[in-house]
Formats: C-alpha cells, structure tokens, sequence
C-alpha cells in the first residue's frame, strides 16, 4: 500500500497543471498522479481522429507559466500532447505518474482521516487530499445512438474516439454525423482526401471562423521575449472571448446576426446559410465552434463537402435513409455523435463506505462537493479555455492545504447543502443534459455559485475566503470531533 500526501487522478492537461502547480508551491508534499493509460496527454493522447485539434487558443489553454511557442493559435492535438508532455519532462513531474492504474473505487474513513483507493488490480493507494483531474467525460465510449438498420450498412461506421489506425477513406464518400466540434473538424481534413464528405446533422450549430495565426502574438514574439509576448496575446485573447461572450448573453440577436454575416461572407449563398448555419437557441446556449481560417466553409465551396440537415430514418445497405426519403450514399460513416460524460473518472466515492452520489451534492466554488472532506475536483469553463479556470482551481487547493497545515488541521470538509440550483455544467447540449444526474449542482449564493466569467474568478479566486462555509477538524481533536468556520 503506498501512502501520500496528495493524489491526483489523471495525468492530462490538468493533472500535469496541478503537479507542477503542487511541486512549486508545496515542495515537501509526497504526491502521485494515477493515470489509466499508458501515456501522458488525457483527452489529446486518447483522440487520434484526423485533424484533431483544440477549438481554444493555445495562448489561453497553454499554461501561464510556459509560453506557446509554435505559430498556430488553434494547434494540432500532437502538438498539443507533445507540450503536456515536455511540461511534465522538463519539472520532472512524470517520476510520479503511476501509468496504467485504473482507479475504480475511493472511500474516505473518518477514522484514519485519509483516502483509500482502490485500483483494477487491487492495489491500495492512500492519501490525505484527493484531487480528481480526469475531466468530465467517459474515455471508454463514446455517445452512441440507437440508429435503427445500422447492421444492414454495408460500409464502415467508426466513432472519433475509437478511430483506427488502418481506416481508408481515400476517394470514398463519406458521411460525418453530428455538427459539433468534432464534425466541423473532421469535414474539412476528410474532404481534402475523400471523393465527398457530407456533415449531416439534424439541427444547426454556431460555427465562428478564426485566424489560426494571431498577429498580435507574432509581432509580440518579435519584441518581446517569450513570456512577455504571452502575457499579451494571453491577455488579449481573455479579454476579447470575455467580451464576447457577455455580448452574446446580453444582446444574442446583434451577436447571431454577426456568426450569420460571417458564415454569408464565406458561402456567398443566404439561402444554404439559412438551411444549414441558422440554430433555434442563441449563441453561447451551447459552445460556439471554432473553423481555423473558415477551413469548413471553404470545403463546402470547393465542392468537396456538404451539409444536410435532416433527420435519420434508418440505415440501408448503401447509407442512410433520411425522414425526407433521400438516401446518403456511403461508404465511411462517422458517427460524430457526442461524449459519454461521467464524473471524476466514473470513480466509485464513499464515505466510510456509504456511497455518494454525487449527483445529490451541491458544487462548493465548483471544485468541492458540499459534505465530502478533503476532495476536490477540476472542471474547466464553458465558455472559455479549460486551463484558465483548471489552473485558478489547483491555486485554491493548495491555499486551502496551506491554510490547513498552518492551523494544524486535519480535514476540511465543505457544509452540508443540498443540491438545488442550476446545473453545474449549464449547456443545452444534448450530451450534456443527457447527464446533469452525474454531476452536482449550484446553489443559490457564494461560494455555491459557478460564474463563468473568468475576468471575474481572476480577481475573486485568488482571494477567496478557504474557511467560509467549511468545517476543519484539527489532527489533535479525537474522531468524530469538529471545529467549525463559518
């Protein structure tokens, strides 16, 4: 059984974040980081679909600390793998990463006043804060609909997640179901090979065309050295997302106007930007997706793609049967259809083996669960880059484990409250209703709130009162007694 200080599940974007954020801080601490897979990379080593890339730009979605280098905003997930894992090379942090553990259960005693957890293959790791960094949806499957006649197909259905190394869709026809940030990737990387890609989706998304090269960065580069010149493409790339969103929030119609304008601009058609780039919901409902340099519409007015928007009837030996009769002639169909989400890591959690459910717990400053000790969670924003409010959230954890060990406590376990409010993650995407019960909920005021504003948590965070609404038990104070801080 091997005994530490703090475990961090996952050894993605944010774990290696939380790692080094820990070693700075908090020297003397004995840490491990309990990946299941045998790489470093989360999210950006499990994705292998062609084009895969971030729809964040890297001077927000790097960490503050080490500037991006390459010259693309918008970068490839090898690229975007390979600096995770030079992060983790150049602070030594891969010296503890336990590569292939599987966790699939941790109960917290109250007696010992430490985690136990429990591996794949049995073995028992224990520690006195957990910190769970495994991101928010299942790496194990994907969404999956129910799409009737699909054994009848005679051509191949994939999934993003699962794509294999050996598929070959050079000059076949290919069909991308689904219009989020995975379709409108794979339709411009798959077109420039296939015979024709066809997105078929069955309502519209926001798509926003970006620069993949930022200019203010690349003249900063030149005159500044690197931090520096991060700091302002950093800042100005906070700023202008920030802005925007707030705009869309307050004034969707002008923004939806703007997102229609610039799709009009590319396609030079109005009447295939109302059919096909024209949502029911506002901007910001749902997350805006990104099109480095326009890439998808220029595919569709090369004639190498196209859009159908409709809904599916059923698979015939050809394609697809859609509602309207026509029938997509296929020989690849990628299923783009959504995540699977889960809760950290789908870990079982228990309190002296009662289990919780996390579900009927409210979000503490979105990174704690009301009644739970010595845990806390990483959830980047939704309208932002997922390092900005990941990299706020590892600062808080180490001010509350300093804070701890400042006043001799042992355990620090936010109030009892129940989970009432909005969701925590507040999207009208279909993936993420289809699992609001596995995640908690907010509450009605501070710090039960989750703002997604980060302008704000930049200030506020940092600054953050670690005893309001928390309950510390002193490693003096014989079991089951409580201090309590309000």
């Amino acid at each position: 059984m091997t005994d530490v200080d703090v475990l961090i599940i996952g050894a993605g974007l944010s774990g290696i974040g939380a790692a080094w954020r820990l070693q700075k801080q908090r020297p003397g601490d004995k840490y491990l980081i309990l990946e299941a897979r045998e790489a470093i990379g989360g999210t950006w080593d499990l994705f292998r679909y062609p084009g895969v890339r971030s729809d964040s730009d890297m001077f927000t979605l790097s960490y503050p600390w080490r500037p991006w280098r390459e010259p693309e905003s918008l970068a490839s997930g090898e690229k975007i793998r390979q600096y995770i894992e030079d992060t983790a090379n150049e602070a030594d942090i891969v010296r503890n990463i336990r590569f292939g553990v599987r966790v699939v259960s941790a109960d917290w005693s109250s007696m010992a006043r430490r985690w136990s957890l429990t591996a794949a293959d049995g073995t028992v790791y224990t520690a006195r804060f957990l910190y769970a960094c495994a991101g928010y949806y299942s790496y194990d499957e994907g969404y999956r609909p129910d799409f009737s006649g699909i054994s009848e197909f005679g051509g191949t259905v994939v999934h993003p997640q699962f794509w294999p190394k050996d598929l070959n869709y050079q000059d076949k026809r290919v069909v991308i179901i689904g219009s989020g940030a995975t379709a409108v990737t794979l339709v411009p990387t798959m077109a420039a090979d296939a015979a024709h890609v066809t997105m078929l989706q069955r309502s519209p998304t926001y798509v926003i065309p970006l620069p993949n090269h930022d200019a203010i960065a690349d003249i900063a580069r030149r005159l500044l050295p690197p931090k520096a010149a991060n700091r302002i493409a950093r800042s100005k790339n906070v700023l202008l997302s920030q802005l925007f969103y707030q705009l869309a929030r307050k004034r969707p119609k002008q923004v939806r106007r703007v997102l229609q304008g610039l799709a009009g601009r590319f396609l030079k058609n109005p009447g295939y930007v109302d059919e096909h780039f024209k949502p029911r919901y506002d901007p910001w409902d749902q997350r805006l997706c990104v099109i480095p340099d326009g890439d998808l519409f220029r595919s569709i007015t090369s004639g190498r793609a196209s859009v159908v928007t409709d809904h599916i009837d059923t698979f015939v030996p050809e394609g697809i049967r859609l509602k309207s009769g026509t029938v997509l002639e296929a020989d690849v169909v990628v299923s783009a259809t959504g995540l699977s989400l889960q809760a950290v890591g789908g870990i079982r959690l228990s309190l002296d083996g009662t289990p919780i459910e996390i579900g009927q717990h409210a979000a503490y400053r979105g990174m704690m669960l009301s009644g739970v000790p010595n845990f806390a969670y990483c959830i980047g924003y939704v309208n932002a880059s997922w390092t900005l409010r990941a990299d706020l959230a590892h600062r808080y954890v180490l001010k509350l484990l300093d804070h701890m060990d400042r006043h001799g406590y042992a355990v620090a376990t936010p109030a009892r409250l129940s989970s009432s409010g909005r969701p925590l993650l507040d999207l009208s995407s279909g993936y993420v209703q289809r699992a609001l019960d596995r995640f908690p909920r907010q509450g009605d005021r501070d710090p039960w709130l989750v703002r997604q504003n980060y302008l704000r948590d930049v200030v506020t965070t940092p600054r953050a009162d670690v005893t309001r609404d928390m309950t510390f038990t002193p490693r003096s104070a014989p079991v089951p007694n409580t201090e309590v801080v309000r």
